[in-house]
């Protein structure tokens, strides 16, 4: 999906940068994005459809006023491919104030613990309190992946027997008890074909009665999907799918377009192995992604999850100059919890594909500025102008670091401090004020 994107978004900015767009122009961005679309394994049909669509329209649709040939372009491109995946949002469905159920199905290997334990995180993270149930008793050590995934994020396995239906039912009755707001049941993934797959949906459904059925889809399949995912559309009426894996195949592509074909609802998608790695999937943002032109609903959203507030007093003391390493500190651990800044750069306007060299070294200094200041003590993170020689060797030697890591780090804290105090001479800036999220 990434060279997907990186196909696109370079075919986007050609046409931004020629002087005039003409039949040819428009002829060229067809036949590229015809390979794109082929080499992430969309159905030939489909690609040929969609190209068809983007000329036809590029070239014999009447301009809106005010708007340029490139312009319209750009527009019908993003319009087309947008439909191509879905062009709505699944809605969602979980209920305030009820225990509501989600159960994940889905064949061996499409990764449906992981996602149980993604999906955990996602909703947590939300304010809802969530449990997690393994009615796999066939898979060796399933239990334990679950449990060990459920304890890095902070939330209970429950339920307990050695028949799936017996693990459910004492789950049931626990969540019940417990209040719990959600209960997500991470179901066997033996099966290789649809009409068992549909077979034990139905069995654990009778006993579970979830308000939610979720096929799990591994997006390495690429058109593959399709057949599971028009069985599980014509087997439930609530159903959903989450296509994951789509980090590291050249078929995602592929099995996005086949899913949305049968008209099943894709909820979200998963594009890394980190418990983080997932959203809920827009059309229309992750196409505008995939042209560059970044996800800015994506990014508003991560920054939420990851905001701190601070005091009115705290805030007044930073614009003061008051401004401590602590502070440092949290503005990094608020910007980790946004999530991998790779994946950050990208939801900008304008793609920032940034190197993967540039970004490795720029969270790995992050992640040692963070042991640094992990290394120092109290008295020395409220005042840093205290660390002398003598402080620095042994604060680098605590974290693991070099002196150099530890002056780049002071010269960079004392730099913004300065940056801060300097906003204080600007008239107003603290006028309205009530607090200031970093």
């Amino acid at each position: 999906m990434e060279r997907l994107g990186k196909l696109l978004s370079e075919s986007v900015r050609r046409i931004l940068r020629l002087p005039i767009v003409d039949e040819g122009a428009v002829k060229e961005l067809v036949r590229d994005l015809q390979r794109a679309l082929l080499q992430a394994d969309v159905n030939v049909e489909l690609v040929l459809r969609v190209s068809k669509a983007v000329e036809e329209r590029a070239l014999k649709e009447r301009l809106p006023p005010g708007i340029s040939r490139r312009e319209h372009v750009i527009k019908v491109l993003y319009e087309e491919l947008t439909k191509m995946v879905g062009e709505e949002p699944a809605r969602p469905s979980l209920v305030e104030g009820k225990a509501n159920v989600l159960m994940l199905v889905g064949i061996q290997g499409s990764g449906k613990t992981t996602a149980s334990a993604k999906l955990a995180k996602f909703y947590k993270s939300r304010g809802m309190k969530v449990a997690l149930v393994c009615a796999d008793t066939y898979r060796p050590g399933a239990f334990e992946q679950l449990r060990q995934l459920a304890d890095r994020i902070g939330v209970p396995v429950i339920g307990s027997g050695r028949d799936p239906r017996e693990i459910v039912r004492s789950a049931m009755e626990r969540a019940r008890a417990e209040r719990f707001d959600l209960i997500i049941i991470d179901t066997a993934g033996r099966h290789k074909n649809e009409a068992d797959l549909m077979a034990e949906m139905a069995e654990l459904a009778e006993v579970a009665k979830p308000d939610e059925i979720m096929l799990v889809i591994d997006g390495t399949i690429g058109q593959q999907a399709a057949p599971q995912a028009e069985a599980f559309r014509r087997a439930t009426a609530i159903g959903s799918i989450m296509v994951t894996k789509l980090d590291g195949s050249a078929k995602g592509g592929g099995a996005l377009s086949a899913v949305a074909a049968t008209g099943a609802k894709i909820k979200f998608i998963s594009a890394g192995e980190g418990l983080d790695d997932i959203e809920p999937f827009i059309p229309s943002d992750y196409i505008g992604r995939l042209l560059g032109m970044g996800d800015l609903r994506g990014l508003l959203e991560r920054i939420k999850r990851a905001e701190a507030e601070v005091p009115r007093e705290r805030a007044k003391a930073m614009l003061e100059g008051k401004f401590t390493l602590r502070d440092l500190y949290e503005q990094m651990e608020s910007l980790r919890r946004m999530g991998p800044l790779k994946g950050i750069w990208k939801m900008l306007p304008g793609g920032y594909d940034l190197p993967e060299e540039s970004v490795e070294a720029a969270e790995k200094k992050l992640s040692i500025w963070r042991a640094i200041i992990q290394s120092m003590t109290m008295e020395e993170v409220e005042d840093p102008k205290i660390i002398n020689s003598s402080r620095i060797r042994r604060i680098a030697r605590g974290s693991g670091t070099s002196e150099r890591d530890v002056k780049e780090l002071l010269s960079q804290y004392f730099a913004m401090k300065r940056m801060m105090k300097s906003l204080r001479k600007r008239r107003g800036v603290l006028r309205g004020f009530p607090r200031l999220p970093l």
